[in-house]
């Protein structure tokens, strides 16, 4: 039985550690927070809560995986786990709006085809086909298995099957999401829905690579669900099997080092001047965070990973109202910018302009969210260029009153409604980690969840195989793997 510590609570990072715990190891999880789940969080407030991080949840195979393999209780005995129907809603720039069922290919066809005119489901059809081939090539390598030694394959082949096109007497294929959009959806409220997928992870869909068709794919193919009383209970959930697993967990305890001896990892530092010996250690940290803990840097110039710039964030404006939700309110609904150009161009400027955002307006029909039935919670939120870590507080309320100003094409009587608001801080300056996408060089790929360290392994959205609460649960299990059956582990069968 090996010592495991973790640094971090986050999902991914308590993923691995029931993981772990049940393989027989000893796991110890140090959290500088005083409570777990990273960006699962939750406000509360007069009798009103909202999820301040992601509303919604695709890939739930992943989290009844975890659960299956750490306990007799299944997912669904520890949280209640509903299908959103419709998926989404969109209010396109031109005002048409489309609602989109859930897991229906035949469904969302003729849904597009009823709003936006014959031909448009099936181009749309054509496009999730394509789709689903780049990802049958690539969910193996970029979620279900270590980072390949070679990972360069995957950063330079495009696995998505593009359509020809001519262009300036050329035939070419699409390369980036954008060029789909342009040359094989061939509508401009076809490519907002598709570049919305990207977007909502702070991608740029003129530059991401093609292979980011598998985004919506995901949601197209494994359905769009919600937690009942709020994602946050998922990471309850978590946090619970881990605890009886026999996780011990040490909340307000910053770690402060990782030191090392023999040429690997051996142990964490504590800000109180602990030191806590180790057999391995398991990082759910970004990565300028987690060089500083080691002291030097894990990866050279040039190596697999995102940049170390900084990247858009999510904005969140949390409004608790008076008055009941209206019978036929939709779950989610995605406001589209009225100018995607000058947003796109604002989420990469330093010194973004005012231009209104695409808007995801939440509102979940759940009674554990509101004080009574006279009352409703809404989450607002939006991807937007990052102000540096300086959380501004005038463009805070600028960012707001524009997201507002989105959601009320969507609520009636939305400013009349509000009893009060809330601003999540850091607008932007926390930055999205994206799932880790095939092509593109390998700038979409995130780094292995191995080290250059022996015995330190990177969890989290910030490792391998990236962002979102699919990508984490996996990194969970792809880190116990590594440890449990070590370096030649290949990925769950």
């Amino acid at each position: 039985m090996g010592r495991i510590a973790v640094i971090g609570a986050g999902t991914g990072a308590m993923a691995a550690a029931a993981r772990l715990a049940v393989a027989g190891h000893r796991v110890t999880v140090y959290e500088r927070a005083e409570t777990y789940g990273g960006e699962v969080r939750r406000f509360e407030r007069d009798g009103f809560a909202f999820d301040t991080g992601p509303g919604l949840l695709t890939l739930p195979a992943v989290w009844r995986d975890l659960f299956v393999k750490t306990g007799k209780e299944p997912l669904e005995a520890c949280v209640e786990l509903v299908q959103v129907d419709p998926s989404s809603r969109h209010v396109f720039a031109d005002g048409t709006e489309a609602a989109l069922p859930n897991a229906s290919r035949a469904g969302v066809v003729a849904a597009l085809d009823e709003a936006l005119g014959s031909g448009a489901g099936g181009r749309w059809g054509d496009f999730l086909v394509r789709a689903r081939e780049a990802w049958d090539r690539t969910r193996r390598p970029l979620l279900e298995e270590p980072l390949w030694p070679d990972w360069s394959v995957l950063a330079d082949r495009e696995p998505y099957p593009a359509v020809p096109h001519k262009r300036l007497l050329r035939t070419r294929r699409a390369a980036t999401l954008a060029e789909i959009g342009a040359w094989e959806l061939r509508d401009p409220r076809l490519a907002a829905l598709l570049e919305g997928h990207a977007l909502a992870y702070g991608l740029d869909p003129r530059t991401a690579p093609a292979s980011a068709a598998v985004l919506p794919y995901m949601e197209h193919a494994f359905g769009t669900w919600y937690v009942r009383g709020g994602t946050r209970e998922l990471a309850r959930a978590v946090f619970e099997r881990c605890l009886a697993r026999g996780v011990e967990f040490r909340f307000g305890a910053e770690v402060t080092g990782v030191p090392e001896k023999d040429g690997r990892a051996a142990g964490v530092e504590v800000a109180d001047g602990t030191v806590a010996e180790a057999d391995h250690v398991v990082a759910g940290v970004r990565p300028a965070r987690l060089r500083k803990l080691t002291g030097h840097r894990l990866d050279d110039e040039g190596d697999v990973g995102p940049g170390t710039g900084s990247r858009p964030g999510r904005f969140t404006v949390l409004l608790a109202l008076r008055g009941p939700r209206e019978t036929g309110a939709v779950h989610r609904t995605i406001v589209h910018a009225p100018d995607r150009a000058a947003e796109l161009d604002a989420l990469g400027s330093p010194s973004p302009g005012p231009v209104r955002p695409t808007v995801t307006v939440l509102r979940p029909d759940d009674p554990a969210l509101r004080p009574d039935g006279d009352h409703e919670s809404v989450v607002l939120s939006a991807v937007v260029a990052s102000d540096g870590g300086r959380d501004l507080p005038g463009r805070r309320e600028a960012l707001a009153g524009e997201l507002v100003a989105a959601a009320e094409a969507v609520i009636p009587g939305l400013r009349e409604r509000i009893l009060w608001r809330e601003e999540t801080t850091g607008s932007g300056s926390g930055g999205v980690s994206a799932p880790s996408l095939a092509a593109g060089g390998g700038r979409f790929l995130h780094p292995a969840n191995t080290t250059r360290l022996p015995g330190l392994y990177r969890v989290g959205g910030w490792a391998h195989p990236g962002g979102g609460l699919p990508h984490a649960g996996m990194s969970g299990a792809l880190v116990a793997g590594l440890i449990v059956e070590g370096p030649e582990f290949r990925g769950s069968q």
